[in-house]
């Protein structure tokens, strides 16, 4: 039996996927969680194979719990099931740890398929983004500024969209209000932004919200 945690932070899609999963007969949910922390702690006192990550989940961002997961002794394969159906943001999970990457209207017979395979120690892509990688991941001339950005430029350019301020994402990072002041000024110049506003419709228009 192939055991799966669940971590999406929206009730009806959590459901839908824990439904989802039941009706395969060697697959089972052991545990769920709709933020970072709580999925952290939950893999703290629940042993499973796959987790099956969202990446836009309030707290600890989806990028940060899978470089937290890789951590730990033993770490389960982590699935990223997401909204973003964009190649810079599938290589940026795969490159800090996560097995593989599915977005949310993949069919489902294919999620089903993915968690076997990473559970297995195999990766997954989604059929529709491996195309798109192939061409646009490391083709300098079409990369997006956001791809520029540190791992953690952008886990705080993710809070800021968001609606945190910088006090907020200090405490939530662990790091000094200076710290990600300096951060934040060094991620809007990377993306050309002057503004808050600007930076929100930068998320906008690159589907990072």
């Amino acid at each position: 039996m192939i055991r799966v945690l669940v971590a999406e932070d929206h009730t009806i899609v959590r459901e839908g996927i824990k439904q989802l999963i039941g009706m395969a007969s060697d697959l089972s949910v052991v545990g769920e969680a709709c933020n970072g922390e709580q999925l952290l702690e939950n893999l703290r006192q629940t042993a499973c194979e796959v987790v099956l990550l969202d990446l836009s989940m309030p707290g600890v961002s989806g990028l940060e719990a899978i470089s937290r997961i890789r951590a730990m002794d033993r770490p389960p394969a982590i699935l990223v099931l997401s909204m973003h159906d964009e190649a810079q943001m599938a290589a940026r999970a795969l490159k800090v740890g996560a097995a593989g990457y599915a977005t949310k209207d993949s069919d489902p017979a294919l999620l089903l398929t993915a968690i076997r395979r990473v559970a297995g120690g195999g990766r997954y892509i989604d059929p529709d983004l491996a195309d798109r990688m192939v061409f646009e991941v490391g083709l300098t001339d079409s990369r997006p500024p956001h791809s520029t950005l540190s791992e953690r430029e952008f886990s705080v350019f993710e809070r800021l969209v968001q609606g945190a301020n910088v006090n907020e994402i200090a405490q939530q990072m662990a790091l000094s209000n200076k710290t990600i002041s300096t951060h934040k000024a060094r991620l809007m110049q990377k993306l050309n932004v002057n503004s808050m506003a600007d930076l929100v419709r930068y998320a906008l228009e690159h589907k990072l919200v």
